[in-house]
């Protein structure tokens, strides 16, 4: 999963991270921007993985591939 933690006296957001990293990025921003100010705003989530992954589409012209190296293997 991803987070993305937004600033709650500004439009600052991070990118989407890993929990830790993006807590960190926010805690780094209050601290900056936003000194005496303790941080708040909210987190969005994303259930996607972080780190990307194939999709649908790569795993199917995967297996086309496949079909199409065993078929000319039979010849």
């Amino acid at each position: 999963m991803a987070y993305r933690f937004w600033c709650g006296e500004c439009g600052f957001k991070t990118p989407w991270l890993a929990e830790s990293e993006g807590a960190q990025r926010q805690l780094e921003h209050y601290t900056k921007q936003h000194p005496g100010i303790p941080a708040g705003g909210h987190v969005e989530t994303n259930r996607k993985n972080p780190e990307g992954g194939l999709g649908c589409l790569q795993v199917a012209g995967i297996l086309v591939l496949l079909l199409i190296i065993a078929a000319a293997c039979q010849r």
